[in-house]
């Protein structure tokens, strides 16, 4: 479950952008929003939902991006850049397109990040010398790295290394960690590397490998980032499929034929020379009593296909307790199919294993106090003048006063008249009217 995700000095987010999925406090009503679990006797209380808004380049996309990219240098162990891009989000692989391109002098990049697994309250953060907007040579270097369990330290890195209270982690270390600390600590602090995190390196090897593979598990399998609208990609779940064969996954035909097909079914077939998924519309031929599969863009639509690929997401995030981030969550795909997604987390019955949902999106459709708690919808605002992003919540405009939000007022109304910031006034008039002006003048 994850619990918050910070970061400072990305793209448009300048100043330092807490993004919270802690319960609010004085937040009332949609309980069923809430997720609990215990830590050292406390309760925490998270968020299983939450929307974004925001007019164009406020910076949506860059929290997600964000996110991203702490995910992609966490599970690649160094602020090197990737030789092999593997999101569509480019600065992810070179991280020399994350500091603020407004910025005269290199300013620190930090990444944050706190969730709860295997009844842990894991708290990771680094903050990192990239240098300055597309200073690719720049010699860059970790300037601290900490590790945080139930509240308490685990090591510190930053001209120095400080290790400690690795008791808390005693499930977790080899029977001889403690008995050989001393000189494990020792080989730790020689061994490190201005451009390789401490977490998936030394404290991997020498200390703990079962617990960074938990971290890095949950980062790989759970934290699942679409960081833009058009790149979610096919799971493959085949083991050793045949070539030349297509494959009906049930559960996807399923709910595929629910949400609309223009097939007798949907399937996947997997490319003979490089076992790429590829999504097939299935065709019944009843003269030759067989089936036959087509590429599925040509019979679906991109909506269709576009579901069809997320729907699988849903359902690892559901089934593994999983956080589904989404850019653009409604693009080409009909508001009662989303609905019906976000009903699913919000469901205690079938969501047991505390899976959440982020989005963001420009359909005022789900400002609604009956589907979203305040604290779950969030905003995003560009400054006219610095061009830097500030994110905040709904409910942190409070319950009194002239700008209070009360808990049953209509969300969207107030959104469309500037109520809570996060929109812009477009008109396009003064354009044509130039244009036809500029016309008749030519006449």
């Amino acid at each position: 479950m994850l619990l918050e995700f910070t970061t400072q000095n990305y793209k448009s987010f300048v100043e330092e952008t807490r993004f919270s999925m802690r319960k609010a406090p004085k937040q009332k009503g949609l309980d069923y929003s809430l997720l609990k679990e215990r830590v050292k006797g406390k309760t925490i209380e998270g968020l299983c939902t939450s929307v974004i808004y925001g007019p164009n380049a406020a910076g949506k996309t860059n929290i997600i991006g964000a996110m991203d990219v702490f995910r992609a240098i966490v599970l690649r162990g160094n602020i090197r850049n990737a030789e092999e891009k593997l999101s569509p989000n480019p600065a992810a692989a070179a991280l020399e397109l994350i500091p603020n391109n407004a910025l005269t002098r290199p300013e620190p990049v930090t990444f944050s990040v706190e969730f709860f697994e295997e009844d842990l309250l894991v708290a990771y953060r680094i903050q990192l010398d990239l240098g300055k907007f597309l200073d690719a040579d720049y010699e860059r270097k970790i300037i601290e790295e900490g590790l945080d369990i139930n509240g308490e330290t685990i090591f510190i890195r930053n001209d120095k290394l400080k290790v400690q209270n690795l008791k808390l982690l005693k499930k977790y270390l080899p029977e001889t960690a403690e008995q050989n600390f001393d000189s494990a600590f020792q080989i730790a602090q020689n061994s490190l590397n201005p451009e390789e995190l401490f977490l998936t390196n030394g404290f991997k090897l020498i200390f703990s490998p079962s617990f960074v593979k938990m971290v890095t598990d949950w980062f790989a399998g759970k934290f699942m980032i679409i960081c833009r609208a058009d790149s979610i990609q096919l799971i493959k779940r085949f083991a050793d499929p045949q070539k030349r064969t297509a494959y009906v996954e049930r559960t996807t035909d399923k709910a595929a034929k629910l949400f609309g097909i223009n097939s007798n079914a949907v399937g996947y077939i997997v490319n003979e020379e490089d076992s790429e998924v590829k999504l097939c519309s299935i065709f019944e031929n009843v003269k030759e009593k067989k089936n036959i599969a087509m590429a599925a863009e040509i019979f679906e639509s991109y909506g269709t296909i576009r579901f069809i690929n997320m729907f699988p997401l849903v359902i690892r995030a559901i089934q593994t307790g999983g956080i589904l981030v989404v850019d653009e969550f409604d693009a080409s795909i009909h508001p009662m199919a989303l609905m019906s997604i976000i009903n699913v987390f919000h469901n205690d019955d079938i969501n047991i294993h505390h899976a959440q949902l982020i989005f963001n999106t420009h359909n005022p459709i789900f400002l609604n106090s009956n589907l979203f708690r305040r604290d779950e919808i969030k905003f995003v605002e560009r400054d006219d003048n610095s061009h830097y992003s500030t994110l905040y919540a709904l409910s942190d405009f409070g319950t009194t006063g002239d700008k209070g939000v009360r808990r049953h007022e209509d969300y969207m109304k107030n959104y469309f008249i500037s109520q809570y910031g996060a929109i812009k006034d477009i008109d396009f008039t003064p354009i044509f009217e130039e244009i036809l002006a500029s016309e008749s003048e030519v006449q």
